[in-house]
């Protein structure tokens, strides 16, 4: 199938999971995951009406860049563990990072938006599952506190909510649990209504999993396999 034709019946499905659990389709974001897929790709998604992508690597889309500089709105966010070293790189090439993780990256993310002169949006990245090959912070105070409470410091950031990959399973099911920690901590950081902190984001839920993650209030759903196909293999960077 296309991509036009696998972009429809994922609205479709956004559609009808958001409406099972009395919700509003329209507050729901899909990221494309376009990481690993060439820049056709991407504009292909783009033609059939799809503004945000996702990617993984600073360097395989600093590549990608350049053959997609003349599509208008296009809005592409680092989904992926990012490098202290990539950080100034980062906020070059994307419109948002949606994994944050420490507060050194966020003071180097914040001094490259500065030098830019833009406000960049960020996710903090949960490590839902505690999976030690998996980046992300654990749903821990002693770990979280620290970067929220550097959150004022950060005036070219703005911290827009919280993101997470919950361990695999087989059954979407499995996933639940994890989304629902996630929101109960989302809720948890925005009753503290804490300086310089937002709450209004809560991106989970990916291809075999995102409607479960509806129904457990996430806002943005990241979906590769579901739209593009089979994945490539990656390149490095």
């Amino acid at each position: 199938m296309s991509i036009s034709h696998n972009l429809e019946l994922i609205h479709e499905r956004i559609d009808k999971a958001a409406r099972r659990c009395e919700r509003r389709p329209d507050r729901i974001s899909l990221v494309a995951v376009s990481k690993t897929f060439p820049a056709d790709s991407i504009r292909e998604a783009y033609a059939a009406g799809q503004r945000l992508f996702g990617e993984n690597r600073v360097q395989e889309f600093a590549t990608k860049a350049p053959q997609l500089a003349d599509l208008p709105d296009l809005n592409v966010h680092m989904i992926g563990h990012l490098q202290s070293n990539k950080a100034k790189k980062a906020v070059e090439l994307f419109h948002a990072v949606d994994s944050l993780d420490s507060v050194r990256l966020g003071n180097q993310l914040n001094a490259a938006a500065a030098e830019l002169g833009k406000v960049l949006p960020v996710l903090i990245e949960i490590n839902t599952g505690g999976e030690e090959a998996k980046s992300g912070l654990l749903l821990d105070w002693t770990e979280l506190e620290p970067v929220l409470a550097a959150a004022p410091s950060w005036p070219n950031l703005r911290v827009s909510g919280l993101m997470t990959v919950p361990p695999f399973t087989d059954d979407p099911e499995g996933a639940r649990p994890y989304f629902k920690n996630l929101r109960d901590l989302r809720d948890e950081i925005a009753a503290k209504n804490m300086e310089g902190v937002h709450m209004d984001t809560l991106s989970m839920g990916m291809s075999h999993d995102f409607e479960v993650a509806i129904e457990e209030g996430s806002t943005c759903v990241r979906i590769g396999t579901a739209i593009f196909g089979r994945r490539p293999k990656a390149t490095k960077g």
